[in-house]
């Protein structure tokens, strides 16, 4: 009988005021278009006031560090990816300005965006099986770019040269994405890892390869594309996108808040806008987030550790 009153009063709790979803990064990326999703849906199939507030700055942290310093009345939460809540609390020297998992709750684990390796057009392999024997006959010849020391970009390259029997491979970090896109199309570096999303225009353009999606099945975005698990099957890199809020907040407005957004996320009149973003719903409420986060945690800790890597806080 307790449960199952328990269980009624999640499934009453329902928002009498605005929501507010604080979004670390700008406008227009990945994050921002789950939040505003997610947004749109609950305006449109419940009514609810919901509103992104994009909160920029120290790597997405000030927006969760403002959802942790907020009322824990389910009215403020956040946006928290792999690269904050698992990479970031691994790998030493990040510059993390809250205690993670004493100051934030995971609510639920939205989406999730499969990364792919670009590797530049006149790259002498072609093919997975074809990189790795490449870059075993020589050594510390070729190189991949990156988004900064302690990067989810760096941490896939190095993720794969361990699987693939220790590849010894040059890092060459730079300040973001684009400049670091941008070498690999001019030829000045071999590889890059990172959001099929943020790749495939240029691919199609034919300004780059794609080697192979990190990922178990294929994309919507790109169907046709192999699969590096098919020659690795430990590369299964799913950059993740999930909703947290202040560490107090009540079990049933947790649970209710965690039952809303999934929904939102699943609702089929979504599944256009995030197949073209290649985004993939995850529907994991707060108990199966948080063991999520966990597990991504000590498998990019294995990463660090073999990688040497650390943080550049420079």
């Amino acid at each position: 009988m307790i449960v199952a009153a328990s269980a009624v009063r999640a499934a009453d709790w329902k928002p009498t005021q605005p929501i507010k979803i604080l979004v670390g990064y700008a406008p227009g990326g990945t994050a921002d278009i789950a939040a505003r999703i997610a947004a749109d849906t609950l305006q449109r199939k419940h009514g609810y006031n919901v509103v992104v507030d994009n909160k920029t700055g120290a790597g997405g942290f000030i927006a969760l560090k403002t959802v942790a310093q907020s009322p824990a009345d389910g009215y403020t939460v956040g946006i928290g990816i792999m690269g904050q809540l698992a990479v970031g609390p691994v790998v030493p020297g990040s510059n993390i300005p809250l205690d993670l998992d004493k100051e934030l709750t995971p609510v639920a684990n939205l989406v999730g965006v499969p990364m792919a390796l670009i590797v530049r057009m006149d790259a002498p392999f072609k093919t997975i099986p074809e990189f790795v024997a490449y870059a075993k006959a020589n050594p510390g010849k070729v190189s991949y770019a990156s988004t900064g020391l302690g990067s989810t970009n760096q941490l896939g390259a190095e993720f794969l040269a361990a699987e693939a029997g220790g590849l010894k491979l040059i890092h060459v970090p730079y300040r973001g994405g684009a400049p670091a896109i941008a070498d690999v199309a001019a030829g000045n570096v071999d590889m890059f890892f990172g959001n099929i999303s943020e790749l495939i225009s240029m691919a199609r353009g034919g300004k780059v390869r794609v080697l192979a999606l990190a990922s178990t099945k294929p994309s919507a975005l790109a169907p046709d594309l192999p699969l590096l698990t098919k020659d690795i099957p430990a590369l299964d890199i799913n950059n993740w996108f999930g909703l947290v809020g202040p560490a107090a907040l009540p079990a049933d407005i947790k649970a209710s808040l965690g039952k809303m957004f999934l929904d939102a996320m699943a609702d089929p009149a979504n599944k256009e806008t995030l197949d073209k973003q290649g985004l993939l719903p995850l529907g994991q409420g707060p108990d199966a987030f948080a063991a999520y986060i966990k597990k991504d945690r000590e498998r990019w800790a294995k990463v660090v550790k073999q990688g040497n890597i650390r943080a550049d806080n420079s």
